[in-house]
């Protein structure tokens, strides 16, 4: 076949190619992805990170300012979070320091649905329709509730303790002078290392108040569930008489029952 013919005929091949080939998918519209399963029960109770970070992945870019708008530079401040002998590296992204810093990779085992179980995108709020999700909080992407689990302010109150552990933390020296004897079942969820937490909780009291108080965002406490712990008095206090006995199931997933 000659040069001409045989470019001729793969001419004609890759045209028919391009003529019978399927067509590419149209990608999603804005509103299209924004209203995709994904987004609302029951489909977010089985969507991975890879998942959400396929469409969501700036959320662990370092993206931190150099400089604030007024002229402060982040390597000559301090952030609140920072102050604590916990805290590791420079200032840090929300979503990173929840996923991916030292400290979350060391005691933390969170994922995007821990915290994001869908929201409405029409209204943000249950009940304005009929076929709304149920359970959501008014204008929030993330239940209060959640957060509250590790950033409730430090109820020393119901601890018997004379006042704040910023105030007491020499006289005690540790959380486990107490907490070795009651309380003992603890941090058993599916977004926590536990052992890792223990140990790191034995060797250095901020590692627990870096949570439970040292990084408060609320005002208010959180109502942790009263799990059954060895030696637990058969009484109960009277703050505690509507807490729950065990942590929200879906906290429990893949957590082994003793």
């Amino acid at each position: 076949m000659h040069g001409a013919n045989r470019w001729a005929m793969s001419a004609i091949l890759i045209c028919l190619a391009w003529a019978t080939a399927a067509p590419a998918a149209p990608k999603p519209t804005y509103d299209q992805a924004r209203w995709d399963p994904i987004h609302f029960k029951p489909a977010i109770d089985s969507a991975t990170d890879e998942q959400c970070l396929a469409c969501h992945k700036e959320v662990l870019a370092p993206s931190v300012l150099a400089k604030s708008p007024a002229g402060v530079t982040a390597a000559e401040s301090l952030a609140w979070y920072q102050t604590l002998e916990t805290y590791e590296g420079p200032q840090e992204t929300f979503h990173r320091r929840h996923l991916v810093t030292p400290l979350a990779k060391q005691l933390m085992a969170l994922k995007c649905t821990t915290c994001h179980q869908g929201n409405d995108p029409r209204e943000e709020a249950s009940g304005s329709a009929f076929d709304t999700q149920p359970g959501l909080v008014l204008r929030k992407m993330v239940d209060p509730g959640t957060c509250l689990m590790c950033h409730a302010p430090y109820n020393y109150e119901v601890m018997n303790m004379p006042g704040p552990w910023a105030e007491h933390r020499e006289t005690f020296q540790t959380c486990m002078a107490c907490h070795a004897a009651f309380r003992t079942n603890r941090h058993k969820v599916n977004f926590l290392k536990t052992e890792a937490i223990e140990k790191a909780g034995a060797e250095n009291a901020d590692s627990c108040y870096g949570c439970h108080g040292g990084r408060a965002w609320y005002r208010i406490h959180y109502p942790y569930p009263r799990h059954d712990w060895d030696g637990m008095p058969p009484e109960v206090p009277d703050w505690a008489k509507d807490r729950p006995k065990q942590s929200d199931p879906r906290f429990l997933k893949g957590i082994a029952k003793k």
